[in-house]
């Protein structure tokens, strides 16, 4: 099969959160079964894009109602990837410094036009079109309804949501600028009296997709509005777990890391890891190191930090090396932690993909408190490095981390997202290093657990071969 994953980010060349991961990963384990997987995405002003060289394909323009705007279809020079990705480039909506701001209607429309633009010039057409999150949500719309994409009606396409949080609504004024449809259908755009594209991308796609079999049961309780719309089309939805790219994320063989090591080795490796960290940041080698990675964001219960990180600290004997951005409040407050707490605690607000690899070698616990989480990767990054996850039991984090008490568990589970709940799972991980012997067990025991592609690339294409 022919498939083409339409995404707004890709692991290496653009990364926000988990969903680059995910379109940088699955076509490569698609490929590896003997599909044809390649991916289209914009092309953006960074650092892959400036690092590198690419030759044009194809030139055109795209339309937004009566506005023109030049097109061009890039591809690298080098093969330095897994799969083939194609770039749209739109100098004057897409090629920005940044992947999202405050409003990108008319830049996320104009590449998801330009995109079945291009499709349409193909001598053989994809035999599924795979589209992700609300970025590109009206694909599944334009191939069902606008006049000039007929000869795609036929095609399967896939929408996978990997956060249905956010859903890209906008005023119905804009709907000129999608390509004519019968507008007797114009009901699809809508959802709230808003044109809403994940909405739109729900309705009309074939199969609907999300990242984990709990989350596709939480969405129809929590979806920020869209509950009854996938409890209604629930026939067509289906939950499949992400995977890691094991190469990628490999202790034995990841250049980011201080020391490689393996499943016999880990407590040596883990060790040479976190003594660099303790070093770094000022902190003491001798005490456990509970990490957190991410997105300073509401959605990750961040904003409990402060007060669950003093009272943690206070009253505990232990590390915290936290790594992340976003609500600037919230990285205030922790940044001026470690003033109070110099020597146990220490925050790098920022991104730096070398040192996230080192604290997930390094760490002892990896915290991940989440309110919502579609998927979750950070877990499963962190069991294949041996170092064990603190979570809330919902989405993909129930359904990759069994808590210790129960049988063949191995991580630190809580019920909700509340300050009590998440001092006490650290007070039970804590309590769990002081047992050494069954802390360096449950290490080789979750490094054996197996996350990668291989099997949810499985599921795709039994998926795939359904509707093709």
């Amino acid at each position: 099969m022919k498939i083409i994953h339409i995404s707004a980010e890709c692991y290496p060349v653009a990364k926000v959160g988990g969903l680059a991961d995910v379109v940088g990963a699955l076509p490569k384990y698609l490929n590896n079964s003997g599909e044809q997987a390649q991916v289209l995405m914009p092309f953006y002003n960074n650092k892959f894009t400036q690092n590198n060289k690419f030759k044009t394909l194809f030139t055109s323009e795209v339309f937004l109602g009566k506005t023109s705007y030049n097109v061009n279809i890039l591809v690298l020079e080098n093969t330095i990837l897994d799969f083939d990705v194609f770039f749209i480039d739109i100098p004057d909506l897409l090629f920005k410094d940044y992947v999202y701001s405050f409003d990108d209607t008319e830049r996320f429309l104009a590449f998801q036009i330009a995109s079945l633009d291009w499709l349409l010039t193909w001598d053989t057409y994809p035999d599924i079109i795979h589209c992700h999150d609300h970025h590109t949500g009206l694909i599944p719309f334009m191939l069902q309804e606008s006049f000039k994409y007929e000869a795609f009606r036929k095609t399967p396409n896939i929408l996978t949501i990997h956060n249905a949080q956010y859903q890209g609504w906008f005023s119905h004024d804009k709907v000129d600028l999608i390509p004519p449809f019968n507008f007797n259908n114009v009901g699809l755009l809508d959802w709230g009296g808003q044109i809403n594209p994940l909405a739109a991308g729900i309705k009309c796609a074939w199969r609907v997709t999300t990242v984990s079999p709990t989350y596709m049961e939480e969405l129809k309780q929590n979806a920020n509005g869209l509950e009854p719309l996938l409890s209604a089309e629930s026939n067509k939805c289906i939950g499949i777990l992400n995977g890691i790219d094991t190469e990628v994320w490999n202790p034995e063989t990841d250049n980011y890391l201080v020391e490689n090591y393996t499943i016999k080795t880990v407590n040596k490796g883990a060790k040479a890891n976190k003594k660099y960290l303790c070093e770094t940041f000022n902190l003491d080698i001798s005490k456990p190191l509970i990490a957190f990675i991410g997105r300073l964001v509401h959605q990750k219960g961040t904003d409990l930090f402060p007060e669950i990180f003093k009272k943690a600290l206070t009253n505990n004997n232990l590390n915290i090396l936290l790594l992340g951005s976003g609500d600037t409040l919230v990285e205030q407050n922790l940044y001026e932690l470690k003033t109070e707490f110099n020597g146990n605690y220490n925050a790098y607000i920022g991104y730096d993909e070398k040192l996230s690899h080192i604290i997930y070698a390094g760490a002892d616990f990896l915290l991940m408190p989440s309110r919502v989480e579609p998927c979750g990767l950070n877990q499963m990054y962190s069991l294949r490095y041996g170092t064990i996850p603190i979570v809330t039991k919902i989405g993909g984090l129930k359904d990759t981390v069994t808590d210790i008490k129960e049988p063949n568990g191995f991580g630190i589970c809580h019920n909700s997202t509340t300050i009590p709940e998440i001092n006490e799972a650290i007070n039970r991980a804590i309590e769990l290093y002081t047992n050494q012997t069954k802390y360096k067990k449950l290490r080789t025991q979750i490094m054996k657990i197996d996350h990668s592609w291989h099997a949810s690339a499985k599921q795709y294409i039994k998926l795939y071969n359904t509707i093709n």
